[in-house]
């Protein structure tokens, strides 16, 4: 049974938690295929809001083995935190495997980011502080520890005494900071987190090959989104790793004939957290109010996201780059009390009209947006159920983005509960 794969078409915060935990009814394994703590998911189930970093959405459901793959890089600390969090609601977190291949987050990863974001002054890329990118580049310097690692102490230690020599170099000479102590760190990771670590890691590789042989269904999760790729994004406001579609195989072990299913999330507007260009942003009073209606703070950081109106433009390099197969659209409801929205349909700069992205970031700097303009709805959407509840003007602008893009909407989202999710399957 091949796989399917969820990822985010915009800045991420896109919904992308709440759609793998509508999805999980269905499926038999989540997996995590990137990212780290970096990026949250905030899922309500049953009033109930469940706030998930690490540890993959399908959690929630009690015959879903969730999965963190090998493209993920993990602080023991945070997971074992979340789990411990996770478990005092009642939720049983037995069922998680952990990849003994991806790679630890250590404290040296998190005093580089924070000290290089602070040196970096007015041009820092607004990075969430947590290690993943220092992380992430050990990996591809290939000098980063691996969770299995954690079981093989003298190796760990090897391994972490190479990787101090030279760090502490930078941040003593570079940064003025202190140097960190590896006697310290190698005796919180192998005796505090090994342990409890241990009895979830296992051969995750293995474990997906074989439920895709016994027909089990299987749902690849992402972090962040297709425009904060480390490859296709909006360089270098991105994350380190590839959140795109091809990033799940890479970051699971599976290859490409193994998925055909690729389902884009889409707000209904778009979002952005940090520093980065952003066409349709709305610096302005319809940028607050998406704000204020959105609830347009980070989950894991607090950090109020810039807001702007849906951009096709961007969909349809997301389209291109993910082999999208259809679009989930999220929070339409919130532009339930506007009398009119705009969508960009194309970018203009330097006389040029572009409809699909400019490839050099000069120009997408320094793009306008071209709009078109549709009439609001001015109604409640949250009880919404099914498409003929929710009033033309609504369900035709769900129809303009669909043909917009190239692709059909087939789910939209009405609300922050697991059921205020609309079926759009016959689109």
């Amino acid at each position: 049974m091949p796989a399917t794969v969820v990822v985010g078409t915009q800045w991420g915060d896109e919904g992308k938690g709440k759609l793998t935990d509508h999805l999980g009814r269905e499926m038999d394994m989540v997996v995590r295929y990137q990212g780290g703590h970096n990026a949250g998911h905030r899922i309500v189930v049953n009033g109930e809001a469940f706030a998930l970093q690490l540890v993959p959405s399908g959690i929630l459901y009690d015959h879903v083995t969730p999965v963190i793959g090998n493209g993920v890089v993990v602080d023991p600390a945070v997971l074992l935190e979340e789990l411990d969090a996770l478990a005092a609601k009642g939720v049983d977190t037995s069922r998680l495997v952990v990849s003994g291949n991806a790679h630890l987050i250590m404290p040296y990863h998190q005093e580089l980011d924070r000290v290089t974001e602070r040196f970096l002054g007015k041009n820092a890329l607004g990075t969430t502080k947590r290690g993943i990118g220092p992380a992430y580049a050990d990996k591809a310097a290939r000098v980063g520890l691996r969770v299995q690692d954690l079981f093989d102490p003298k190796i760990f230690r090897q391994k972490l005494d190479v990787a101090l020599k030279e760090k502490n170099a930078v941040l003593a000479k570079v940064y003025n900071r202190l140097p960190l102590a590896a006697s310290e760190i190698a005796d919180r990771y192998l005796g505090e987190y090994a342990p409890r670590i241990e009895p979830m890691v296992g051969d995750t590789v293995g474990m997906v090959h074989d439920a895709m042989g016994k027909g089990r269904q299987i749902l690849l999760e992402g972090a962040q989104a297709t425009f904060l790729d480390l490859d296709h994004g909006t360089y270098p406001f991105v994350t380190s790793s590839n959140p795109v579609a091809g990033g799940a195989c890479t970051g699971s072990g599976l290859g490409p004939r193994d998925i055909d299913r690729v389902i884009g999330i889409a707000k209904a507007y778009v979002t952005r957290v940090g520093a980065g260009p952003f066409p349709t942003e709305q610096q302005n009073d319809i940028g607050e109010l998406l704000v204020e209606r959105g609830h347009e703070f980070g989950t894991n950081t607090g950090r109020k996201r810039r807001c702007g109106w849906f951009d096709t433009v961007m969909l349809r390099q997301a389209v291109r780059l993910n082999s999208l197969t259809e679009v989930a659209l999220t929070k339409l409801d919130v532009l339930d009390t506007f009398e009119s929205v705009k969508v960009c349909v194309a970018y203009e700069a330097d006389g040029v009209r572009y409809t699909h992205l400019p490839y050099h970031q000069s120009t997408f700097h320094k793009a306008v947006p071209v709009y078109e303009e549709l009439p609001g709805w001015r109604t409640d959407l949250s009880t919404a159920t099914e498409p003929g509840h929710m009033p033309a003007a609504a369900r035709d602008y769900v129809a303009f983005l669909s043909e917009q893009i190239g692709v059909p909407v087939r789910l939209v989202g009405v609300g922050p509960g697991r059921e205020q999710t609309v079926s759009f399957a016959t689109a």
